[in-house]
């Protein structure tokens, strides 16, 4: 079996941290500290689908709201 096939079989899942940003991890591996499910398993196709369509804002967390302060005050 090639690198390529055992990575199309894998079984992967979408986590985010506290700054919301987004990621894959294998699925089934114990997740780094700070990363947490998203709730997406799938194929790494899928997981990164996925991605494409919640992470619309690609700044940090603490950066927007920063910035909305900023603009508020």
């Amino acid at each position: 079996m090639s690198d390529s096939s055992t990575a199309a079989e894998q079984t992967y899942r979408v986590v985010r941290n506290d700054e919301e940003q987004f990621s894959i991890w294998w699925a089934g591996r114990a997740l780094p500290d700070g990363w947490y499910p998203e709730g997406t398993e799938g194929s790494r196709d899928e997981c990164l689908a996925r991605i494409a369509e919640v992470w619309t804002d690609m700044r940090p967390l603490s950066l927007r709201r920063r910035m909305e302060e900023a603009t508020a005050g």
